[in-house]
């Protein structure tokens, strides 16, 4: 078995005399629009499964498979011939993120452009671009030595943008299929400044719709303003109330179970490297919100939160039309924490609903999927190992960071499989994840590239 250092000069090589090639298949892949929560792109995300079954195919992974799961499929394979090595569960997806607001992309969202350091398109960090640096690593090793320190899985999903309804139970069908060592996931990035990061904590998720209901048809204002209850008012009374004036969430019984960060967990949060203005003036916004008397860097990663994404009802064209709506919708989630369990979550959000609506109308509150947080600890082995192999990627040890976003697979592979999880991703900070003009790196591509190598070198080295 070569040791960690081995494959670093020719690795090396084999970077530079690729690099447009594989520039070259992540521009294929990405040109899949393969937005899971869109019904109109079901058949490509079926055909960004199968480009990517056939990608894995071409480097020899076996058992290679479009797996149905009553959803958008699972693709699934494996390269199982390290004996007595450790098995690394390789986790990501290919489904990506809407391109909405369309008008303010610089470039078409599902074409790569690569401009100097800098590769545009959606799902170039989110998380195709991610997937493809471990299949890159897969290459690399077998280009440069032959054979892989460690045995492979991997499990690449296709609804994490949207429900991940079936997911669950795909792993538990498929659990003596998946046997592991450790699950390994590239779906986060590296901290401000471009500093190497691993993911200690995943805040969960629940998603929901509010939908306010009034007079079967609109009615004229004029005639009818004052007597009936306009649903969009009322709508607006109950997103009002989610919320105190000190920021915390208002909902009775949401912090119940919301455990304070531990001393150690505060330490390390306190020690980041990371200036609150820097951080504000790049979002283009003059002030941060939230609980009163918490820092930026726990309300953005280690405390609860709600948010409205979407708001809508009535008339929405130019000029005036003085009717009250028949309906008001919106959407909101919750992000959670360690503790906060999303269906009893969801049971509190749907009473503070019902205690807040106005007379005169009625409300649905319907589910929009949910997932649990996960806290990795940073004592695990495989933490250590990640750690050792940023590190001598990238010339300095990483930190370690609560992500404010939400990973349902984590916690899922965690709690389903009984592994480890270990959390390392290579985006930079500032790549507009979720947004127009979502762009990956191509610096921060090679080094993940080169980590990911070295940590599957040390996780096979150290098994000896």
């Amino acid at each position: 078995m070569p040791s960690s250092e081995a494959p670093s000069a020719a690795l090396a090589v084999w970077l530079a005399s690729s690099r447009d090639r594989r520039m070259s298949q992540l521009a294929e892949f990405v040109a899949f629009p393969s937005v899971s929560m869109d019904s109109q792109h079901v058949q490509d995300c079926h055909a960004a499964a199968g480009w990517l079954a056939q990608r894995m195919c071409s480097l020899g992974i076996d058992n290679v498979e479009v797996s149905p799961t009553g959803g958008l499929p699972i693709v699934y394979g494996d390269w199982l011939h390290a004996p007595g090595a450790p098995t690394v569960l390789v986790y990501g997806h290919y489904d990506v993120q809407p391109v909405e607001p369309h008008a303010e992309w610089d470039t078409d969202p599902f074409t790569v452009v690569v401009q100097g350091d800098r590769i545009s398109g959606r799902g170039t960090a989110d998380d195709k671009g991610q997937i493809l640096i471990h299949l890159d690593a897969v290459e690399a090793l077998l280009a440069t030595t032959g054979t892989l320190p460690v045995n492979l899985r991997f499990v690449f999903e296709g609804e994490e943008e949207s429900d991940a309804e079936h997911f669950d139970d795909w792993v538990v069908a498929h659990r003596d299929q998946l046997r592991s060592d450790v699950a390994f996931v590239s779906d986060t990035g590296l901290f401000e400044g471009n500093i190497p990061a691993i993911t200690v904590g995943l805040r969960g998720l629940l998603g929901f719709q509010i939908d306010v209901y009034g007079s079967p048809v609109q009615l004229h204002s004029g005639s009818h303003g004052g007597v009936a209850r306009n649903p969009a008012l009322a709508l607006a009374t109950i997103l009002n109330s989610f919320l105190d004036d000190n920021g915390k969430i208002a909902i009775a019984g949401f912090y119940d179970e919301v455990a304070e960060l531990s001393p150690s967990a505060r330490e390390q949060l306190e020690a980041l490297p990371f200036d609150d203005a820097s951080y504000l003036a790049a979002l283009g916004v003059d002030q941060s919100v939230g609980e009163t008397g918490r820092s930026l860097l726990e309300r953005r990663g280690a405390r609860p939160t709600l948010d409205v994404h979407g708001i809508w009802g009535g008339f929405r064209g130019e000029g005036l039309m003085t009717v009250i709506p028949a309906s008001a919708h919106a959407k909101v989630s919750c992000r959670l924490v360690p503790n906060q369990e999303p269906g009893r979550i969801a049971e509190l959000v749907r009473k503070h609903v019902s205690a807040h609506l106005p007379s005169g109308v009625r409300v649905e509150v319907s589910s929009l999927g949910q997932g649990a947080p996960l806290e990795v600890p940073t004592d695990s082995w495989v933490v250590s190992e990640a750690a050792a192999a940023v590190g001598s990627a990238f010339g300095r040890e990483p930190v370690y960071v609560w992500e404010g976003g939400s990973i349902p697979a984590c916690e899922a592979l965690g709690r389903l499989l009984e592994v480890p999880v270990v959390i390392m991703g290579f985006t930079p900070p500032n790549c507009n994840t979720h947004a127009p003009n979502e762009w990956m790196s191509l610096s921060c591509y090679e080094f993940g590239l080169e980590t990911v190598v070295r940590f599957l070198t040390q996780v096979g080295v150290a098994a000896q």
